[in-house]
């Protein structure tokens, strides 16, 4: 367990006095100089005549917590989305999918047979209505939203329409088809691009990012109606286990972690779906930012036991690091990308198939940029007419796109990403 000790004045004086918590999975107990206070399961009580108290929250080993012998956590909304996309993923490799039969997947309705699993198809939820629908970002900002769906409904349509009648034909400059890279084939459109990575990639930022950073840990979220008060009476949500603001933060966590075969404790499998658990464990396999994954998981903990010791200045301090660690993920993998291509293409006899699949899968980290947050503001690390400008450059140096793209394209707009983070292009490009 780690022990992280934070002095809280509840009234003015110089005495603090020492807080000791009991063994209930990040649930809080309080000794004050005048006896023990109500610390129980709901968290810390310093009320009375209880001088400055220094209490103790402990972040717990792994993401449990509980209320009366029952757990809090809950996130299977998260869980039904991830499993939706991971289908959808496989389904964009099948040429046999119809335009329709993708749309129809990724906005799903509760009833209709869209996927293998019949849970999923029993399900009220889907991917499309969460795509761009974060409360800071895209609550008043419906034009935006508009655009960003589009684009996702676009590259479905265009997979099914372009690249899935030419399964079998070579790709060339401007001619659409598949392209050899090594073991794999990829399936590329008329200027080089996977439709395939730019949505799964794309989605990363706009759902997965979007909703976690810019919904689920926002205060307009977490501290919306009457959840500040219910939380602090310990009052669970109707019919529930948990209070809405920890479910709140739970479903943040879900995001991360909702496909992890041990999701109480998801460094042990990293890479459990197609979108941002996979790529918290390729950032963490790079030496240069090894322990990235645990000081997430360690700040969802520990954000989740202030909840519950109703220590909200804490809890913000953890997602603050959160938006910053997760921003960095996407940032380091555009790089990462970009950096990549050149080694393929910078050959006598350019590797296009290699090289194709990282700029593709770079374009779709490029484009979440625009859903990252910057830590304590409400402001993303590039704007998007920013991200947009990035794109427009990178299929810009010929007719061609990605076949006419220039090394010094790549060089430029890796560069422009890192200097944005407190990473180097050094540190992403291997």
């Amino acid at each position: 367990m780690k022990r992280i000790v934070f002095a809280v004045a509840i009234v003015g004086g110089l005495l603090l006095t020492s807080c000791e918590s009991d063994d209930n999975g990040g649930d809080i107990g309080a000794t004050c100089s005048d006896g023990v206070m109500n610390g129980d399961e709901t968290g810390i009580d310093c009320g009375g005549s209880c001088a400055p108290c220094e209490t103790a929250i402990e972040n717990p080993a792994t993401y449990l917590f509980s209320r009366n012998g029952e757990s809090t956590v809950s996130f299977s909304g998260q869980t039904t989305r991830l499993k939706m996309g991971d289908e959808i993923v496989s389904a964009l490799k099948n040429p046999m999918m119809t335009a329709d039969e993708l749309l129809a997947m990724y906005a799903h309705a509760m009833g209709d047979m869209n996927f293998e699993d019949a849970e999923l198809n029993a399900s009220d939820k889907n991917m499309r209505s969460k795509t761009a629908a974060s409360a800071d970002f895209f609550s008043s900002n419906a034009t935006d939203q508009a655009l960003i769906r589009a684009d996702f409904d676009q590259w479905l349509t265009a997979q099914a329409e372009e690249v899935f009648p030419n399964w079998n034909v070579a790709a060339s400059a401007g001619m659409v088809g598949q392209l050899p890279d090594g073991a794999s084939t990829r399936y590329v459109n008329e200027k080089g691009l996977e439709y395939d990575q730019l949505w799964t990639k794309g989605l990363i930022g706009a759902l997965t990012a979007d909703q976690l950073l810019n919904n689920y840990l926002s205060p307009a979220v977490l501290d919306a109606g009457e959840n500040i008060a219910d939380n602090d009476n310990g009052t669970p949500a109707e019919g529930k286990t948990y209070t809405n603001m920890e479910h709140k933060w739970d479903e943040a966590y879900g995001y991360a972690y909702g496909l992890n075969a041990d999701a109480a404790n998801p460094n042990a499998d990293l890479g459990a779906d197609s979108f941002l658990n996979k790529y918290i464990g390729r950032v963490e396999g790079d030496d240069d930012f090894a322990g990235i994954a645990d000081e997430i998981f360690q700040a969802f903990k520990l954000g989740r036991a202030a909840i519950v010791a109703k220590q909200y200045d804490v809890r913000d301090e953890q997602a603050a690091i959160l938006r910053k660690k997760i921003s960095e993920v996407i940032g380091i993998r555009a790089v990462y990308y970009l950096q990549q291509a050149k080694v393929s293409l910078d050959q006598e006899s350019p590797a296009y198939g290699t090289a194709f699949h990282d700029l593709s899968e770079g374009y779709g980290f490029i484009y979440s940029l625009q859903f990252t947050r910057k830590p304590s503001s409400n402001e993303p690390y590039f704007t998007k007419s920013e991200v947009d400008a990035f794109l427009v450059d990178l299929l810009d140096d010929g007719a061609n796109g990605l076949w006419d793209v220039e090394l010094a394209t790549l060089d430029s707009l890796a560069a422009a990403i890192a200097d944005r983070f407190e990473f180097t292009l050094e540190q992403a490009a291997e």
